[in-house]
Parts: structure tokens; C-alpha cells; sequence
């Protein structure tokens, strides 16, 4: 797999799984609290900044994607793991293994294929 494919579909996967977790925060916010945890007008609120963000960079990193271009996908790729990173932190805020355990890997996937596109990128240019 040439690595601006490896870059696209793993950057395809992070915004998408991200703008899902935000749509499913604004339809059915109990699945994205923590257990236990009831709706408030401040979980809504919450969801809707989340969806302000996740939901226009999957789509500018999809037109990159789609667009093939390396330097924007280079750039909204590595801004999309940092999100995961920072994803993990709010699972270890919780105290929920499981919820920094997922975006953690996602960030892993996300630095190897951004860090294969950076060479590939550099090299092309030589």
C-alpha cells in the first residue's frame, strides 16, 4: 500500500469514527456519557461543540483525501491524531480505560501513516 493510500484511509477512519461519536452525541447523548450520567442542557452543548469541530474537519480532510493532496492530508491528518491524543486524556479524566485505549491506537495508526506521507512527501521532492 503506497503510503499517501495508507494516510487516507487511516485519516478517512479517524474523522469519520470522530464525526460519528458527535452525531451520536447530539441523537442519543446517554451513549456518550459516562454510565449512569443523564442528559443535561450542558452534555447538548458540549455535543454541539464537538460537532462543530469533528464534523467540517472530516469534511475538509475527506475533500483532501479525495483530492489526493498530500500536504493538506499531511496537515489534517496529524491535526486529527493530536485530537485523539488529546481524546485519550479525556478517557484518563474518566477514569475509562476503554475510552482512551481506542483513541490512543487511532492516534498510533494515525502518526505512522502521517509519518509514511512526511517521507514519501519529502522524497518526491528531491
Amino acid at each position: 500500500m503506497t503510503p499517501m493510500r495508507l494516510a487516507s484511509l487511516v485519516t478517512a477512519i479517524n474523522v469519520l469514527v470522530a464525526g460519528g461519536f458527535s452525531i451520536a452525541g447530539l441523537v442519543n447523548p446517554t451513549s456518550i456519557l459516562p454510565t449512569g450520567a443523564s442528559p443535561t442542557e450542558a452534555s447538548l452543548i458540549f455535543a454541539l461543540y464537538a460537532a462543530a469541530r469533528s464534523i467540517p474537519l472530516a469534511v475538509i480532510a475527506l475533500i483532501a483525501i479525495y483530492k489526493q493532496s498530500g500536504a493538506a492530508l499531511l496537515i489534517l491528518g496529524t491535526l486529527a491524531g493530536f485530537i485523539q491524543l488529546l481524546d485519550a486524556g479525556v478517557g484518563l479524566v474518566q477514569h475509562d480505560l476503554g475510552r482512551s485505549i481506542g483513541p490512543l491506537v487511532i492516534a498510533a495508526f494515525q502518526f505512522f501513516a502521517m509519518y509514511q506521507l512526511s517521507r514519501s512527501e519529502r522524497s518526491a521532492a528531491e
